[in-house]
């Protein structure tokens, strides 16, 4: 999440717009019956948190040294089912360095979907390439993957160099050696878009047979991103992306201290709600879910009690779900109006950054789906929910 590092670049957001709605705070009956939304998950208590930090050992081919890379935090995996196993790319950082480490991406096996074993090293960090400046020294971080109909897997993660975050792109072809493209938005409006803080990116998916496939919409994939809105941009590789700015006859949106912003703005597909547990930040979750009543988002929201829902502490991470149109991905459909899920265990009120649930891997694995998630940015937990 990097707040506070978020914070002391929040210039740079403002040029993308904050916008604000109005609603209460109850999932309705309405939609339940619908069954539009993926409710009843239970988080597995018995086993949980299923990651923790460990002790393996790296040797780092920036500084040379052998380190504990994932011996202060592990959090924030993706998900991928190949081959009858559920593999877990998972947020670890070492204890070196900047205030929170250095992030580095480690794998992780299950044949349960609760119990993993951990590969020695991280599959993927920053090293002496080209990225090095956009990766080094706060690391990679958040990756989220889907893959395309060859079979390739393409990652989206944040690199962060200290002072900002940016959406990169890698491939694979077996979630171990992983090629790497750059940003996202190299290639955008002359690279516009190049150096502003950008995160997060769920690229609209079909979920079959426990696969995530990339699927186009008009000729085009789509990828819902942001952390303070969530945004969205369309691509034709899956590796070069561009974002979806607001055409000249649409309102600018208002932002939080009611100001008009007069300058070209990214259209806003999910803004941030007055009054409810989604009012200071919006970030995508898994990998938007293309279905037959429209894109299922699950996204993560942080609160602030003063502007937001009263009931839970400032800070407080929770899970949201948003439906949006199949035929145009930046139209919502329908929008919980209450969290779906919140921060209620031990490890997930403690840690690294209290009161943390973050959404970000989901599977459909041996007849359940398993959503997983960062608990306090500290360990990595499951809920279960039967197909």
């Amino acid at each position: 999440m990097m707040q506070k590092e978020r914070v002391a670049i929040i210039s740079l957001l403002m040029l993308l717009g904050i916008a604000c709605n109005t609603g209460n705070n109850k999932i309705t009956e309405k939609d339940s019956t619908e069954n539009w939304a993926m409710l009843d998950f239970v988080k597995a208590d018995n086993e949980n948190p299923v990651l923790v930090p460990g002790a393996n050992q790296f040797l780092d081919p920036i500084t040379k040294k052998s380190i504990a890379w994932e011996a202060k935090d592990v959090f924030n995996p993706a998900i991928v089912v190949r081959h009858d196993t559920l593999f877990m790319l998972y947020r670890a950082q070492d204890k070196i360095g900047l205030p929170g480490g250095t992030s580095r991406i480690g794998l992780a096996t299950s044949v349960d979907g609760l119990h993993f074993t951990k590969s020695s090293a991280p599959v993927f960090y920053p090293d002496n390439d080209s990225l090095k400046k956009y990766e080094w020294q706060g690391g990679v971080e958040d990756p989220r993957i889907v893959e395309d109909d060859k079979g390739v897997y393409y990652m989206t993660y944040t690199a962060y160099d200290g002072t900002v975050a940016r959406l990169l792109v890698a491939t694979s072809t077996d979630l171990k050696l992983w090629s790497k493209h750059g940003s996202v938005f190299t290639k955008a409006y002359n690279g516009k878009y190049l150096n502003l803080w950008s995160k997060s990116g769920s690229i609209v998916s079909t979920y079959v047979n426990g696969k995530i496939v990339a699927t186009k919409i008009n000729g085009k994939y789509w990828m819902y991103w942001g952390d303070q809105n969530i945004w969205t941009a369309t691509s034709t590789d899956l590796i070069n992306w561009e974002p979806i700015e607001m055409q000249a006859n649409e309102k600018a949106p208002i932002a939080s201290k009611g100001q008009a912003l007069n300058m070209p703005l990214l259209k806003i597909v999910v803004p941030t709600r007055d009054k409810m547990f989604d009012a200071d930040l919006v970030e995508s979750g898994p990998p938007a879910m293309l279905t037959d009543k429209g894109i299922l988002l699950i996204y993560n929201a942080r609160n602030l009690k003063n502007i937001g829902d009263t009931s839970l502490p400032d800070g407080t991470y929770t899970g949201g779900q948003v439906l949006l149109d199949k035929n145009d991905p930046t139209k919502v459909i329908k929008r919980l109006d209450h969290y779906f899920f919140k921060p209620d265990k031990p490890y997930e009120l403690t840690g690294q950054v209290n009161n943390v649930c973050f959404l970000e891997g989901l599977a459909n694995y041996q007849g359940k789906w398993f959503l997983y998630y960062g608990t306090a940015d500290s360990k990595i937990a499951v809920a279960v929910r039967k197909n």
